[in-house]
């Protein structure tokens, strides 16, 4: 069966929310899901997450690359999608001038537009050790009605 094409039903779910529950392993192998907003690029099939350093998500990911991303549709029985990939984690924001702040600013501009005070911005990704989760999808299921 081939891949779903960039416009199917179940890949649109993914471009009509920024919503979804990113769904890591633990190291028992159990699932842990997160509450996480997404951006969404359909030409790549790929979904964008700001994660921080320390939480259990990101060490999930560190250790296994695995991940879902699960959406729903606007309305709540109106459908579903997952998208299955490996996670590729991006740097630790360390500076306001560094890699990761600049790709953590994209983010933030294609998820909500212009910042009021990018300076500001940028020292809240450094302190509360900020980086970018990139999620190429290569599987998705799910149901769209």
């Amino acid at each position: 069966m081939s891949a779903p094409s960039v416009e199917s039903p179940l890949l649109r779910l993914f471009a009509d929310t920024s919503e979804s529950i990113l769904i890591t392993l633990k190291r028992d192998g159990r699932p842990q899901s997160s509450n996480v907003t997404h951006t969404w690029d359909a030409e790549h099939r790929t979904a964008r997450v700001s994660v921080t350093d320390d939480r259990a998500k990101t060490r999930n990911i560190l250790r296994d690359p695995r991940v879902s991303l699960h959406v729903n549709a606007a309305q709540f029985y109106g459908g579903y999608a997952v998208g299955e990939g490996i996670g590729v984690l991006g740097p630790v924001a360390h500076e306001p001038d560094d890699e990761a702040v600049a790709a953590l600013i994209d983010y933030y501009r294609t998820l909500r537009g212009e910042h009021p005070d990018w300076a500001e911005y940028a020292q809240a990704m450094i302190d509360q050790k900020r980086r970018l989760l990139t999620i190429p999808i290569d599987r998705v299921y799910g149901l769209a009605r």
